[in-house]
């Protein structure tokens, strides 16, 4: 649901999120876009603290932030903004780590976000394409897409990478042999695997490859700029051009992995999944079964 215009953050809250920008860029392995929204999420609870909460000062400073603030700020979040469980969760989660991040740096001598439950929510398996949608998908990107964008979707499908591994992969980390073939992933927080390619993708890549322009370092550079990768934000633009045109206008980048996931669960090994997908937790990759 889109959110009600609310006032500006004070210079005082601009420069403690700053501050913390400064933190997640330099110690954290994540994506720009993620930081992005981790501060926007931050932000959108400072803006609300001074403008909802009757403070002395009227500025946002994390030394005066209570828990029944931060369990105002919940409700606010349910009850005024209507938003789903999973979006409040998800500014609540990245409150606590704020707040974590606060006290371990002696910004603050309590945290106040850790007594703050998250919202009960029932667990919803992710969505399941059948094998309609999926040849759906494929015909129309095999007739209206470049080579690029086919092996895009190929590899989304029948890889499951996620969107910023594949938008990282470089030439070399592609192994191509007669019958078989891998790519070496960096995950996240850097972790490495191999995944293995099956016949679809490799024939694909294999089509594929000779029209890279020599020098590419990118496997799926740029359309504009060959040493540019792929941004995150152009893939899901890709995936939802040729969903919508294959008239599937509910599916997203990630449906794309989870139909990855449904499939290999059925015939590999739960711990070998989680290892081809990149989950730490075995948990994760229950939801495929």
């Amino acid at each position: 649901m889109k959110r009600h215009a609310m006032p500006k953050l004070s210079s005082s809250g601009e420069l403690v999120l700053a501050e913390y920008g400064q933190t997640l860029l330099k110690h954290e392995d994540l994506a720009p876009t993620i930081i992005r929204n981790y501060l926007s999420n931050i932000r959108h609870f400072m803006v609300w603290y001074e403008s909802h909460l009757d403070n002395e000062v009227q500025i946002f400073t994390p030394q005066t932030v209570t828990t029944p603030d931060l369990t105002r700020y919940s409700a606010y979040l349910q009850t005024d903004q209507r938003q789903r469980t999973s979006s409040v969760n998800r500014s609540l989660i990245r409150l606590k780590r704020y707040f974590g991040w606060a006290l371990k740096c002696r910004i603050i001598y309590y945290d106040p976000s850790a007594p703050v439950k998250l919202v009960e929510q029932e667990d919803i398996a992710p969505r399941h394409l059948d094998n309609q949608e999926v040849q759906a998908m494929v015909a129309t990107v095999t007739k209206q897409g470049t080579l690029r964008d086919h092996v895009l979707i190929v590899l989304l499908l029948h890889i499951g990478l996620r969107a910023r591994e594949i938008c990282r992969l470089r030439r070399d980390q592609l192994k191509l042999g007669k019958r078989s073939g891998t790519l070496e992933v960096i995950g996240k927080r850097n972790k490495y695997r191999e995944v293995p390619l099956n016949i679809t993708a490799r024939k694909a890549l294999e089509e594929y490859l000779p029209t890279l322009p020599a020098g590419t370092s990118f496997l799926v550079p740029s359309t504009n700029k060959r040493e540019k990768a792929l941004s995150e934000r152009a893939l899901g633009y890709i995936v939802k051009k040729y969903a919508s045109s294959a008239k599937l206008p509910d599916v997203s980048l990630h449906d794309l992995r989870h139909r990855f996931g449904y499939r290999m669960a059925e015939s590999v090994p739960l711990h070998r999944l989680a290892q081809i997908m990149g989950h730490v937790s075995l948990d994760t990759t229950k939801i495929y079964i």
